[in-house]
């Protein structure tokens, strides 16, 4: 069975992030987050592409993320892990290099005794309730803590994407009052933030999300094209059903070309009846459900059954394909299978 062509942009990429960096001061240093194997495009070739740009500094999920994205860097670069120095993690942290996010005494505790005198930074709770110190466990051990220079403070924006909600000031403030004064370089933003303006940027910003074109960076390049291979087609009658559970009934003649690409590829079910592929500028609808390996277009409008249609692409980007399906673009971005075909194009 043939798969899917998933085609994508470092240049454009490698343009966003550089929009990203102009956006912020010139002491205000732009590193790129790079977990979930760069939201699903190659963690690898991603991060290369956007170190022959520029970036200096780059976010991982967790350890072994990081261990990826060193092998493919070298050294030179700082590899910050979200997650923090987790049980199981000190191989991988001292090996590889890593800068875990401290994210509670517990960590602190352990990280300070497995790896004493190696870089990391602290992670704080400024009302996300997600991740990172509290501000009463910040206040009890922060002495301990800047005695042993942390590389950055950080705290993370739970509305940054809605800049008229009140908590993103909540939490600038709070991150002030956790911060000031203390002589350690800070970051409070990623993609969201830094649309929010000057005050939210500090000393490190971290874009992830708009550098693979997706919102709410609405100047974002877009970066991904993903063509589905259609692998048979056929003229289906009045009357007669497609797919599973009678998905469609079709009530006059109709050319449907059957795609190898579904759910085990990242295309939710709850595109079922509703996504649309592009033939060109065309579009064509998605007919009944979608399943593991398949899904079936209506192409009876094409002068010819192409080789491929498209899902992603200039017509369609992550986020429109995310609101047909109820979610949003990171998760589109960050299912895609690992059948398709990947192919690169462009440069730093």
């Amino acid at each position: 069975m043939a798969t899917g062509t998933l085609s994508i942009d470092l240049a454009a990429i490698c343009a966003n992030w550089r929009a990203m960096d102009r956006v912020s001061a010139a002491t205000t240093e732009t590193a790129a987050v790079v977990k979930a194997d760069a939201y699903g495009l190659g963690a690898g070739t991603v991060a290369r592409a956007l170190a022959g740009a520029g970036a200096r500094r780059f976010f991982v999920a967790v350890a072994e993320e990081g261990a990826q994205v060193r092998q493919a860097l070298g050294d030179g670069f700082e590899i910050n892990v979200l997650g923090g120095h987790c049980g199981g993690d000190t191989g991988l942290i001292r090996d590889f290099g890593l800068t875990p996010m401290l994210n509670s005494v517990e960590q602190v505790t352990r990280h300070f005794e497995n790896l004493p005198g190696h870089a990391f930074g602290i992670q704080l709770d400024t009302g996300m309730n997600r991740l990172g110190l509290e501000a009463d466990d910040w206040a009890a051990i922060a002495d301990i803590v800047l005695d042993a220079r942390p590389t950055l403070l950080m705290s993370h924006l739970a509305c940054a994407d809605a800049p008229e909600t009140a908590l993103n000031r909540s939490q600038l403030e709070t991150f002030h009052a956790l911060t000031d004064g203390l002589g350690i370089a800070r970051s409070l933003s990623a993609t969201g933030g830094i649309l929010l303006g000057p005050e939210y940027h500090f000393d490190v910003t971290r874009p992830g999300v708009g550098l693979y074109g997706g919102l709410p960076f609405e100047g974002a390049l877009p970066v991904v094209t993903l063509s589905l291979p259609v692998i048979q087609h056929r003229l289906v009658q009045p009357g007669e059903y497609v797919g599973y559970s009678l998905g469609f009934r079709a009530t006059q003649p109709t050319r449907v070309a059957t795609l190898a690409a579904g759910y085990a590829d990242g295309l939710s079910r709850a595109l079922s009846g509703k996504a649309t592929l592009w033939a060109g500028d065309v579009p064509c609808p998605l007919l009944g459900r979608v399943s593991m390996d398949l899904i079936t277009v209506d192409v009876s409008h094409l002068d010819q059954v192409p080789e491929t249609l498209d899902i992603l692409g200039p017509h369609q980007g992550v986020d429109a394909l995310g609101g047909v399906a109820g979610t949003i673009g990171y998760e589109i971005l960050t299912s895609l299978g690992h059948r398709y075909t990947r192919r690169y194009h462009g440069a730093a």
